[in-house]
């Protein structure tokens, strides 16, 4: 799995989100206010609208950095079904230690507080990360969105992917948590038992939200004037090249690494059943025991004994493994496996269309 170094502690966020609420009534929108008021049942979140300049500073940060996994703020507007992502900042890379995760919190709360000196959005509505090869699905990421979540009503996580936006493509992708999941993660409900009565399988985790980069009308007429009259730019070259040998090769040292990690959850489950069907079949035999036990001690007119006995080891009931690490693991392979799919796609198109090419 990728190294997490660079990512924020859940708590950090936690302490920004928590101050940020109990901040005074200016911070919150006009918006937000009204919609408040007047929604009684929350609108399920339809679509994230990303301001093209809060899209550029996300892809600055994190090809900046690359290949270090960075993250930062979100800020915007959460209007009726959709999620307005109007600006954002980036968070420091510190080490992890008390002095630096307080220099860390104090950061982001000296730039909410600057941001609203200068009339700019400053509510919190997320957070994003650059990830590796699709590499974020993790318990970290599910714990910092439980911590967001018992402040901001909604929030998402915009994950970018820096390698596959170099082949020409811009890798970004919206996610929430699930609500059925979230309720299942609170109450600590992540067994087999839970998960089958509330038919809650790996694909029911995370929910992609449609993402829409939009501009103003200025901006857009801005962009037009600077548009070159050549409309073949470097970047579509780019997207004809047939080596992609290296990305390839490590989505498949990612996907190997996966299966290796799912057969070791796998194995633990196996543990686990083999674990307990021994406990049964003590119990069993203990039981049988126990019974003929009282049938000769009811012959000779004395009290039977209780069929069930607590303080014997066998029957301890065996904590039965999460599923949550299965879950996310299955998760990764299915992402890498999408992702090899897509590619080799649009190697065997562009194969083609260089075959046409020789033929003429």
């Amino acid at each position: 799995m990728a190294n997490r170094k660079g990512l924020p502690k859940p708590f950090l966020c936690l302490a920004l989100v928590i101050l940020y609420a109990a901040a005074p009534g200016g911070m919150r929108s006009f918006l937000q206010a009204v919609s408040t008021v007047t929604e009684e049942a929350p609108t399920p979140l339809r679509v994230v609208q990303m301001e093209g300049l809060a899209v550029l500073k996300i892809i600055k940060h994190c090809e900046e950095f690359a290949p270090a996994l960075v993250t930062g703020q979100l800020l915007g507007l959460d209007v009726g079904s959709v999620l307005e992502v109007t600006n954002c900042f980036p968070f420091p890379i510190r080490e992890e230690d008390d002095e630096a995760d307080a220099d860390g919190a104090n950061y982001q709360l000296e730039m909410m507080r600057c941001l609203r000196e200068v009339n700019v959005d400053n509510n919190t509505i997320g957070w994003y990360q650059s990830c590796l090869l699709g590499s974020f699905q993790t318990v970290e990421l599910i714990e910092t969105f439980m911590n967001y979540q018992e402040s901001i009503r909604r929030c998402v996580c915009i994950v970018y992917y820096p390698s596959r936006s170099s082949q020409g493509v811009l890798a970004l992708k919206a996610l929430k948590l699930t609500d059925s999941f979230m309720d299942l993660y609170r109450n600590n409900g992540l067994t087999g038992e839970k998960l089958r009565e509330k038919k809650l399988s790996w694909v029911d985790i995370f929910e992609e939200i449609p993402i829409k980069v939009s501009n103003s009308a200025l901006v857009s007429a801005f962009m037009k004037e600077l548009e070159p009259e050549s409309p073949v730019t470097q970047c579509d070259f780019d997207r004809l090249k047939l080596s992609t040998a290296p990305f390839m090769e490590r989505n498949l040292e990612f996907l190997i690494g996966c299966m290796d990690d799912l057969s070791s959850e796998q194995n633990k489950f196996q543990y686990y059943y083999r674990n307990l069907s021994r406990q049964q079949s003590q119990q069993q035999a203990w039981l049988q025991k126990r019974r003929q036990e009282n049938m000769a001690r009811k012959a000779a007119g004395e009290e039977p004994l209780p069929e069930e006995d607590p303080s014997n080891p066998i029957f301890k009931p065996i904590p039965e493994p999460s599923r949550l690490e299965g879950y996310l693991v299955t998760n990764q392979i299915s992402s890498y496996c999408n992702h090899i799919n897509g590619v080799a796609g649009q190697n065997f198109s562009r194969l083609y269309l260089m075959k046409a090419l020789h033929e003429e």
